[in-house]
């Protein structure tokens, strides 16, 4: 039987209960102290994981404080800092257009709405709702890999598209919760429901997953 929005919402409400009580402590893994530190993290933690941005921006975020300091280092010199992360010169050149943007348009300052974050260099939706929901406390869905993983085989969507994910999950769950979901879907998807190997046995969550016992 096909399930109503109505359904799936309370279905993925106590899916919330559950994972909620499992990871007290969801949150980001980013280590930041604002949200010009936070933008630039996410987006040197595309395809890389955030122990390896976290070891690498340790140093950087001493150096660069504001985002002119960002747009006026050397891109070359920015390349051999973040040297150990995936797609370095792309990155380089991205914070450092990012940066470029924020100081010429937004007075240095992050916007904190997602068209103006969006319309950043190498900012996208998923990057541009962590900042929104981590340094703004603006509710956004954040949908990374782990996300997008699990909504599918918990049912709560038909679509591959990320952008799609996060309109079916906005509206089946309240926007006070969006942020703190995707964090709790993150943190379960690399404990319990991972891409190769899920541990259905151990899923807390078994009994509300369609794909229980077919993944």
């Amino acid at each position: 039987m096909r399930e109503s929005l109505n359904q799936k919402a309370q279905r993925l409400e106590r899916i919330y209960s559950i994972l909620s009580k499992r990871y007290p402590d969801a949150g980001p893994r980013l280590i930041f102290s604002n949200a010009l530190e936070l933008l630039v993290a996410s987006i040197l933690a595309a395809q890389c994981t955030d122990d390896r941005v976290n070891k690498v921006t340790e140093s950087l975020f001493r150096r660069y404080k504001t985002a002119a300091d960002w747009a006026n280092v050397p891109v070359e010199v920015l390349e051999q800092q973040i040297i150990t992360i995936p797609m370095c010169r792309r990155k380089a050149r991205q914070i450092q257009q990012c940066c470029r943007t924020l100081v010429e348009k937004h007075n240095g300052e992050v916007p904190a709405n997602i068209e103006a974050l969006t319309a950043l260099k190498g900012v996208g939706r998923k990057t541009a709702n962590l900042v929104l929901g981590n340094a703004f406390g603006i509710p956004g869905i954040v949908v990374d890999t782990h996300v997008a993983r699990i909504s599918s085989r918990l049912g709560l969507t038909a679509n591959t598209d990320r952008d799609k994910i996060e309109q079916d999950l906005m509206k089946i769950l309240p926007k006070e919760r969006w942020t703190h979901l995707s964090h709790l879907f993150t943190f379960f998807g690399r404990e319990v429901c991972r891409a190769k190997k899920p541990a259905c046995a151990e899923c807390p969550v078994s009994e509300l997953c369609p794909s229980f016992g077919r993944v």
